[in-house]
């Protein structure tokens, strides 16, 4: 999405998700100033998080997460999303020779 990032991830027993965010946010900023000089704040302070319990819980996020840019309006279809797994499992699927999803 243009103004912000959803991410679907687990922890280990030795991990909190705060920490994981940490690494997440420092790393990506690190990068970003370090392979293209960029000097603005990229994240907002914070985050927020759902727990997810299961797999029927996990395919609900998931399916949230594919609908949000087609619900932005900024494609039809989440497939057609560069930035969403759906897209990229199309493309490797085509890469393969496999059917796409």
């Amino acid at each position: 999405m243009p103004d912000h990032v959803h991410l679907l991830f687990g922890v280990e027993s030795d991990m909190t998700v705060e920490k994981a965010m940490q690494l997440v946010k420092g790393r990506f900023s690190y990068r970003l100033k370090k392979e293209y000089g960029y000097e603005g704040e990229v994240w907002q302070r914070g985050f927020s998080e759902v727990q997810v319990m299961d797999a029927q819980g996990r395919e609900k996020c998931r399916d949230y997460i594919a609908a949000n840019p087609v619900k932005a309006g900024l494609v039809g279809s989440a497939k057609e999303y560069p930035f969403c797994f759906q897209y990229l499992a199309n493309k490797k699927a085509g890469m393969q020779g496999l059917k796409p999803a």
